[in-house]
């Protein structure tokens, strides 16, 4: 349940904000040592049909320790997949960045 309520925040909040792409997958793997989460977007043309380019957005954090002593680094930034060496401070600036680089919004 609360995986379906984070997805439909997702999407309304692309939806509200006016981005013109789509999420379609959002997800969070790993765990003791290392994480990260994934965001997969489809980009939309101008004409506002859903293309069939999708951008992959990750971003990681790595710990160290167990238990009480159990340390992170904090979040690093977003990441488009296909261009890895620019971080980006959110997702959707990551999302919006990789479908203008696809020619589409």
């Amino acid at each position: 349940m609360k995986k379906i309520l984070t997805a439909f925040i997702l999407v309304m909040a692309t939806t509200i904000s006016g981005h013109a792409y789509t999420v379609m997958s959002s997800r969070e793997m790993g765990r003791d040592d290392a994480k990260n989460q994934n965001v997969v977007v489809k980009c939309t043309t101008d004409l506002g049909k859903l293309s069939n380019q999708t951008c992959s957005l990750r971003r990681y954090i790595k710990c160290t320790g167990t238990g009480v002593n159990k340390t992170c680094t904090g979040w690093q930034g977003w990441r488009d997949l296909r261009n890895p060496e620019k971080q980006y401070s959110d997702w959707k600036t990551a999302a919006s960045a990789c479908c203008r680089a696809l020619g589409l919004r």
